[in-house]
């Protein structure tokens, strides 16, 4: 089974690369709200694959699934969870990747499988850094599916994850200006969140302003 979210053209790749290689391929697409699909529940086979996904798949069906379940994470190890390109804008981090792993009941907590990694630039922003790391996580998508493909076994990586996965609470806060920050704080702020029209909210004393939101994966 292959969840995916609709309209992207790196899912659209994906779903083909399974639809290809695989016998019986049943996928669901959806997007942020959406119920998890009901046909999906009564699903019984080898792999259930996750690729940039929008919904939590049930523990009832992890089980299901005879071989294994694995997500395609587009973050590397040091951020697990929802924002992740926006924390490492945010960081100054030097470096990114993707992570293929495991699924478990929480999310992004299983075993990993694999990571790609590669540099963050001075000059990047939200747009660009999640560019390169959708191109990132396709290439990671085909080199472990060969593996299932030509009937290996999944690759076991030494890597682990290194915190807690970052919730949609903290997420908010660092999409929020509030007058007591400073100029270098700020400015961190907007470029780890600007996306587009998307632009973190301004809160003056509980009055919110530009609430348009911000960017997240």
């Amino acid at each position: 089974m292959f969840l995916g979210k609709k309209n992207d053209a790196y899912v659209e790749k994906a779903e083909k690369y399974c639809r290809d290689h695989f016998d019986t391929v049943q996928a669901h697409l959806g997007e942020w709200q959406e119920a998890f699909p009901e046909a999906a529940w009564t699903w019984r086979g080898d792999y259930i694959i996750s690729y940039l996904s929008r919904w939590v798949v049930p523990e009832p069906l992890l089980h299901a699934a005879s071989h294994a379940a694995i997500n395609f994470h587009p973050a590397s190890p040091d951020y697990p969870g929802i924002g992740c390109t926006n924390f490492a804008l945010y960081h100054s981090a030097s470096e990114y990747g993707v992570t293929c792993h495991h699924m478990a009941t929480k999310v992004d907590t299983g075993k990993i499988i694999a990571t790609l990694r590669f540099p963050i630039l001075p000059n990047d922003t939200v747009e660009s850094l999640l560019h390169r790391t959708y191109e990132h996580q396709l290439v990671l998508f085909y080199n472990v599916m060969d593996c299932l493909a030509h009937e290996m076994p999944l690759p076991e990586s030494t890597e682990n994850w290194t915190r807690t996965p970052f919730t949609r609470d903290e997420f908010n806060r660092l999409c929020e200006i509030t007058p007591e920050l400073t100029a270098t704080e700020i400015q961190k702020r907007i470029r780890a969140t600007m996306f587009g029209s998307w632009r973190p909210r301004i809160n003056l004393h509980g009055f919110i302003f530009e609430l348009k939101g911000a960017a997240g994966d």
